[in-house]
């Protein structure tokens, strides 16, 4: 069970070095840089219902609602690459409803007080929903980052992901910590 963690940590990482490759020293990935990552890497442990796919055309959207805590991080890291055949588009959201053609929307810290709407407002939708936001998990979000010590770790509400058509890999849901209440 450790190796697979430190196997997917692994793979997380190699993708942010991987674009600093070419740099004699490369910097530390910073905090968002590595949540970009985790994010990308998530959509490869899911799976969403098959109409949620559409054609073969369809972009997979990773959706960021409210404050972009990333900058650019996230359209770097996700850049010419594909979930399922799927090219990925990052979009900067104004609102819950916009959110509900995303498969992953990241809800920023600067929501939390609309927590309870947003995820109402999704509700029905196969969106995956992640945060990093205190409260986020018991308000029934379903992916929360949470710092431990010097890491990044992340919480998962599968009943919530169930309750969305959303199935996550049990090698996702044995990396992730459990919530605290």
């Amino acid at each position: 069970m450790r190796l697979r963690r430190i196997k997917i940590f692994g793979l997380c990482l190699g993708l942010l070095l991987a674009a600093g490759a070419g740099h004699a020293q490369t910097p530390r990935p910073s905090e968002y840089q590595l949540k970009a990552a985790f994010l990308y890497n998530f959509a490869k442990f899911i799976d969403w219902p098959p109409e949620v796919s559409g054609d073969d055309k369809a972009s997979f959207v990773i959706g960021v609602l409210g404050d972009n805590p990333f900058g650019n991080n996230l359209e770097q890291i996700v850049a010419g690459k594909k979930i399922n055949g799927h090219p990925i588009v990052v979009q900067a959201l104004q609102s819950a409803s916009a959110a509900s053609h995303c498969q992953i929307l990241f809800i920023s810290s600067s929501e939390k007080n609309r927590f309870t709407e947003i995820l109402q407002n999704l509700r029905g939708t196969a969106v995956l929903t992640v945060s990093d936001t205190d409260q986020f998990i018991e308000s029934g979000g379903m992916v929360n980052f949470v710092p431990e010590a010097s890491k990044i770790r992340f919480e998962i509400n599968n009943e919530a992901a169930k309750a969305a058509r959303l199935k996550i890999s049990s090698k996702l849901l044995s990396l992730a910590i459990t919530p605290a209440h």
